[in-house]
């Protein structure tokens, strides 16, 4: 299992490749290019010979990817010494900061389809900014539908990083959380509605948004709970 598909816990739902590809922005071939690097020193390979160690005919699009993972923050590449080596997530973080894969940008707005999303990197913060724990990811806020929203005292505005519990799935009234509804993902308020029997995912907005309706046993996902903001950095 990759390293997006722990964070946002999908694989006991969906196959593999469709998380990482639809969900995550993580192609199929670079899993497999990090699982090989894990056990061997690639650089050494022509892109053919690590095509076939990965299930690729084409050697443009193995270099491709791992153009990408280079990119995103996933390996080094030191091509003097020909070595391709994995960089972990305890070498991206020292006693001071705390580094929180981001995974992608999340819409705030109407919903936008997750599989437009890609694992972009890291965000490196210090521990004294936010509180470090297992399974927390980011994303990067998009629309303006909780800029009246209060976490930790913050709003969310568009640009800003949202901190998300991927451990905390069972969200209670008044939470706010990151779900995905046949396949489109939304950050909104989880609110109970007895009366009528529902569940409503509503804005908390300078602007009117219509909420978005669910009956308890919809197929819906539910990423976890927002919880902090960073904000964007204003000059």
């Amino acid at each position: 299992m990759c390293q997006a598909c722990q964070y946002l816990k999908l694989s006991d739902n969906y196959p593999h490749a469709y998380i990482c590809q639809k969900v995550t922005g993580m192609h199929p071939l670079q899993d497999k290019l990090l699982k090989i690097i894990d056990s061997q020193n690639i650089g050494i390979l022509t892109l053919r010979e690590i095509g076939g160690l990965a299930g690729e005919k084409l050697p443009q699009k193995v270099k491709h990817h791992l153009s990408q993972l280079e990119r995103k923050g996933f390996i080094l590449h030191d091509r003097a010494a020909k070595k391709i080596t994995r960089i972990t997530e305890a070498a991206m973080s020292d006693d001071i900061f705390v580094s929180i894969p981001i995974v992608g940008a999340a819409n705030c707005g109407p919903a936008a389809l997750y599989a437009d999303q890609n694992i972009e990197g890291y965000l490196k913060i210090s521990k004294r900014l936010i509180k470090n724990k297992k399974g927390l990811f980011a994303v990067q806020a998009q629309g303006n539908s909780l800029n009246k929203a209060k976490i930790q005292g913050k709003n969310i505005d568009a640009g800003d990083f949202i901190i998300v519990d991927s451990e905390r799935v069972s969200p209670r009234d008044g939470d706010y959380i990151v779900t995905i509804i046949d396949g489109l993902a939304v950050v909104k308020k989880f609110r109970i509605d007895v009366k009528y029997s529902r569940i409503a995912l509503v804005a908390e907005s300078t602007q009117e948004y219509t909420p978005i309706f669910l009956h308890a046993d919809d197929p819906f996902i539910i990423n976890g709970k927002v919880v902090d903001v960073v904000k964007k950095y204003e000059v």
